[in-house]
């Protein structure tokens, strides 16, 4: 039997950003949110949003990365597992894609009720 070698604080840290870079590197969905969370971070910085704005965002946009984290680690276990269709495979994967979707619908709700005033106020400031 295998035995498996015991990490220390650090090693378990490097292991865990190894998974959100393989996600990264891996998930175009993953890529995609990666994205929007600079979109909106720029946005955030650029409008001079106030700390709790800021920080409901950085919550919002934390969850929707989670969720597509624990989305991709539940579709590689259930591919390992069931490799031939399965009708609980398939229930498994569709309610893990349903979190990630119930999370960036939250998200974007929320950051659309936080940005959208100061933007409409930035473009009427043009005209």
């Amino acid at each position: 039997m295998r035995r498996i070698p015991r990490l220390t604080r650090f090693q378990k840290f490097l292991v865990a950003a190894r998974g959100i870079f393989v996600a990264a590197r891996e998930q175009p969905h993953f890529r995609f949110h990666l994205f929007m969370f600079a979109v909106v971070n720029i946005l955030a910085a650029m409008l001079y949003l106030p700390k709790l704005e800021c920080l409901i965002l950085l919550l919002g946009m934390g969850l929707v990365l989670s969720a597509e984290l624990l989305n991709t680690a539940i579709e590689a276990v259930v591919d390992l597992v069931s490799p031939e269709y399965h009708e609980l495979a398939e229930k498994a994967k569709d309610i893990a894609a349903g979190a990630v979707l119930l999370s960036a619908v939250l998200a974007a709700i929320a950051g659309t009720a936080i940005l959208a005033p100061p933007i409409v106020d930035l473009i009427r400031g043009w005209f």
